[in-house]
C-alpha cells in the first residue's frame, strides 16, 4: 500500500484498492512510470458527472464521449440522451462509468509498463 501512496496519493476507495494490488509486484521504476501514465489517463467521477448534466442544457452524450464510447456518444447526441432517460442513468451511475473506464485504463498502463520496463532479477544490477 506504501507505492499507492508514494506514487498516486489523490486516489482513494475501491480505485486505491485495485491500483495498489496491480503495483504490488512492481519495482520502484516501474510504480513511478505507472503513477506518471495512469494520473493522465484516468477520468475523474466528477468531471463525468459535470459532463452528464449536460444533457440536461442541451448537450447529451459528452460524458460518453469523454469516455471513450464513441458510439453511444452518437447515440446520446441523436437521441437527446435516450430522451433523457439514458442520461438519468448516467447521472446516478457516473462513479460506476468512470470506475469502469479508469479499471481498464489501469490494467492497460500496467501491462505497458510491464512490458517496457521489465522487472530485473533480484542481484542483478546492470
Amino acid at each position: 500500500m506504501s507505492k499507492i501512496i508514494k506514487y498516486l496519493p489523490e486516489l482513494d476507495g475501491d480505485e486505491q484498492v485495485f491500483v495498489a494490488r496491480l503495483m504490488t509486484d512492481m519495482t520502484e521504476e516501474q510504480a513511478d512510470q505507472f503513477g506518471r501514465v495512469y494520473r493522465e489517463r484516468r477520468k475523474d467521477p466528477t468531471t463525468v458527472l459535470l459532463l452528464t448534466l449536460g444533457a440536461f442544457v442541451g448537450v447529451a452524450g459528452l460524458n460518453r464521449f469523454f469516455l471513450g464510447q464513441i458510439g453511444m456518444g452518437l447515440a446520446y447526441l441523436f437521441t437527446a440522451g435516450f430522451c433523457l432517460v439514458g442520461s438519468l442513468f448516467d447521472l446516478f451511475n457516473h462513479k460506476a462509468l468512470a470506475a469502469r473506464f479508469n479499471e481498464e485504463a489501469a490494467l492497460d498502463v500496467a501491462e505497458l509498463i510491464r512490458g517496457a520496463f521489465p522487472a530485473l532479477p533480484e542481484g542483478d544490477a546492470t
